[in-house]
């Protein structure tokens, strides 16, 4: 079940008009493409999930989800192109990462410190169990703090999140004193994974900067746009108090990518279509989304270290 906390809406209304490619508070501003096999210190590039802008810096971060070795880029965006500038490790409160046992997804700049939040999935197989987190680190990647993950997304063997359906999407709300996450997809005690005719029942959780569950809400996914598809909520991002941007990635073998962005209102049980992205370009595994100084809208994909896929920036303004 989940917890009603603060008169917390049980279910949502979906009222994303399918007919509708995209809102008019949307526009296409262009596209990156970051060359195959770029290296930067010593790493090459890739497996991009999460990025934020760092506005002491003024540079933007980039964190790979390299469950081998976890990492941050620095680096510069804008609309005239990209550029990786340094990279650094991501650390635990006992020294480097073993291998497999983190799985970065999310990053954001704390505002009022300059250090890193980030999420991280866990991990779940026939003989291991690694709980999902969020945790805070300084800017050169060593671990300072990490919130206690609620019981419901712990992982144990019959609850929990999925496989690779954690905690996928990260953001700050009401000027940083909010954490908000998103899980990817449904947990085990919440119901099946999407189908062509239902869309899965996710959750969003929003805990204090200490840790304290303030809600949890249910998220209702879009249906699977093809048989042979899966999907997922990638991202999500405080476009003002109490409005969100959630980002919806489906993947289908024989189609490709479909993305498609959504404002989303928790408390007033509204979610709204706002654009797909396959009616500006062809979007590749799109899993990254935030502000950029100038109010640009930015969005990266994750190539998955993957020689038939790309790191894609695509930049949008909204309205």
């Amino acid at each position: 079940m989940f917890r009603r906390l603060l008169l917390v809406p049980v279910m949502l209304g979906v009222l994303a008009t399918p007919a509708l490619a995209h809102s008019p508070e949307v526009r296409f501003l262009g596209h990156h493409v970051v060359p195959k096999g770029l290296v930067v210190g010593g790493t090459t590039v890739g497996g991009i999930s999460g990025l934020d802008y760092d506005r002491r810096t003024k540079k933007w971060i980039l964190i790979s989800d390299d469950r081998v070795a976890p990492r941050f880029y620095e680096g510069k965006l804008s609309h005239k192109g990209v550029e990786f500038t340094d990279v650094h490790s991501l650390v635990g409160p006992n020294g480097p990462y073993a291998p497999g046992t983190v799985d970065p997804e999310d990053v954001r700049v704390d505002k009022w410190t300059g250090d890193l939040l980030w999420s991280q999935e866990g991990d779940r197989t026939p003989t291991t169990l690694i709980d999902p987190s969020v945790q805070f680190s300084r800017k050169d990647g060593s671990f300072k703090r990490a919130l206690p993950t609620p019981d419901e997304l712990r992982m144990k063997p019959e609850s929990g999140p999925r496989q690779n359906q954690a905690l996928e999407g990260l953001t700050f709300a009401l000027n940083d004193t909010l954490i908000v996450t998103a899980l990817e997809g449904p947990l085990l005690q919440d119901g099946p994974p999407a189908d062509t005719t239902k869309g899965a029942t996710s959750r969003v959780v929003v805990q204090t900067r200490t840790g304290q569950v303030v809600a949890q809400y249910r998220y209702q996914q879009e249906p699977l746009f093809a048989p042979d598809a899966s999907t997922g909520v990638t991202a999500i991002l405080e476009k003002s108090p109490g409005v969100y941007l959630t980002l919806e990635r489906s993947f289908s073998p024989t189609l490709g990518n479909k993305v498609r962005l959504f404002e989303y209102r928790p408390l007033l049980n509204r979610k709204r279509l706002l654009a797909d992205i396959g009616t500006f370009t062809k979007p590749d595994n799109l899993e990254g989304m935030a502000w950029g100084p100038d109010g640009t809208l930015w969005l990266v994909s994750d190539d998955n270290f993957s020689a038939t896929q790309v790191t894609q920036f695509i930049a949008l303004a909204v309205r």
